[in-house]
């Protein structure tokens, strides 16, 4: 509070001890040309702070309100084509959690990550596309593979694993897990392309998708990959319960009838059993039959485990969302409809596919592809989703809070309803409230 300039030091007094029953002032501190009155915590300091104000001694009295930092990325596109980030509230979560995952891990299993430059030297055989177009043979071929420069930094990536090719390279020959895994855990605020979510987690990339040149490539004296099967998913999912990942982040799945896939069921309770989270998608077919998502349907049976829809810029469901009583959460998985250009869709670095999908061009046209071309694109979909989940779990983990139920839990119970009042089959509890979220776990309000 500050008093008029005439107010002697025992009016000072008086007008303080008057209002607040135990009040003291303190001291002056530096640089202040006003002072602090000290009252009891309990009190109400609104009340007190009027009462103040309406002496004549009194020029301004006020609440001591807590300043806290805003922090918005300085990335260039994330003002100008990250919606997605906003809409969840992640600047003021940010402020909440600025560590924002430094002590969490999390597992991308999907089609692996351009974690590393190499120089790959392959052999690529004739094939027929699904029209029965043929394309000729493009022998032994080398081929430039560049890291994603905004995902991979020094002592980032650990326990990398390929369950493709079984070995310890999961190179992303598709771009998908690569993007999944920026949503996750973009490098932000140094002034380049996107920002990510929880910014500062360890990435564990664990390959469980074959591509299209997964399939055509042939590594060495004839290898041949091994295709992504439930049993390949499982394996992975283990893996990286095994090797301390602390969220699973699961942008995969598959339709068929319920129940069909036990061993992928028993994989995710023994990964929930050992403290991780699991985030999965819940799938893109709304309008191919709004099939069952077979993976994301055991999400809603595991406590700890969630299935996750996607919204567009304007939080309605995604036109290709999958609905259904197993949908727990929804996060931004952006939309191609209704929306200019591409300013509806989830962006983070990956490859530019004009270099990389070289079999979508006429077989005139068709050369190797190159994998050194990197560029912030645009994806739709509920696997552009559930990184958001999977980045806000490692925030809150971050937090303190570790039970994987508890974390689900959580999120659910902060989420923004969408669609009708209570949990829906097109929203689940509704949209992830990041900023929510985290005071959930016993922040202080800011």
């Amino acid at each position: 509070m500050k008093f008029r300039d005439q107010t002697n030091e025992a009016d000072r007094a008086s007008a303080v001890q008057e209002v607040v029953i135990g009040g003291s002032i303190d001291e002056r501190p530096s640089y202040a040309n006003f002072d602090i009155v000290r009252i009891d915590p309990g009190a109400d300091v609104e009340a007190i702070a009027e009462a103040l104000r309406a002496r004549p001694e009194v020029e301004y009295a006020q609440p001591s309100y807590r300043v806290h930092p805003l922090f918005v990325p300085n990335d260039p596109l994330y003002a100008t084509r990250q919606w997605n980030l906003p809409l969840i509230n992640m600047e003021r979560a940010w402020d909440l959690q600025p560590q924002a995952g430094s002590a969490i891990t999390v597992a991308v299993l999907d089609t692996g990550l351009a974690f590393q430059n190499a120089t790959l030297i392959e052999n690529i055989p004739a094939f027929r596309d699904d029209a029965g177009t043929r394309y000729p043979a493009l022998g032994r071929v080398t081929i430039p593979y560049a890291a994603a420069t905004q995902v991979v930094a020094p002592g980032r990536i650990v326990a990398p694993h390929d369950f493709i090719w079984d070995n310890d390279q999961p190179f992303d020959f598709d771009g998908h897990g690569t993007h999944v895994s920026g949503t996750i855990g973009q490098l932000t605020n140094d002034g380049i392309g996107t920002a990510g979510v929880a910014f500062n987690v360890k990435i564990m990339p664990v390959k469980v998708i074959d591509s299209v040149w997964d399939n055509l490539f042939q590594f060495g004296a004839g290898l041949v990959p091994t295709s992504a099967t439930d049993d390949v998913v499982a394996r992975g999912i283990r893996y990286a319960a095994d090797n301390k990942a602390n969220i699973i982040n699961m942008s995969i799945g598959r339709n068929g009838p319920p129940n069909t896939a036990p061993v992928i069921e028993d994989a995710i309770k023994y990964a929930v059993g050992k403290g991780v989270f699991v985030a999965i998608a819940g799938g893109n077919g709304f309008e191919d039959g709004n099939l069952l998502e077979v993976l994301a349907d055991i999400a809603n049976r595991v406590d700890g485990a969630v299935s996750v829809a996607a919204v567009d810029p304007n939080k309605q469901r995604a036109f290709y969302s999958t609905t259904g009583p197993y949908i727990e959460i929804a996060a931004p998985g952006g939309s191609n409809r209704g929306f200019p250009g591409s300013s509806g869709f989830v962006f983070q670095q990956t490859f530019d596919f004009n270099f990389t999908d070289t079999y979508l061009f006429p077989p005139s046209q068709y050369i190797a592809p190159r994998f050194d071309i990197l560029g912030f694109i645009g994806y739709i979909g509920t696997s552009m989703a559930t990184p958001h989940v999977s980045g806000l779990a490692a925030m809150m983990m971050q937090q303190g809070i570790t039970n994987p139920a508890a974390i689900e839990k959580a999120m659910e119970q902060t989420a923004i309803d969408l669609g009708s009042s209570g949990r829906d089959n097109q929203f689940g509890f509704g949209l992830i409230d990041a900023r929510a979220a985290l005071r959930g776990t016993g922040l202080a309000a800011r």
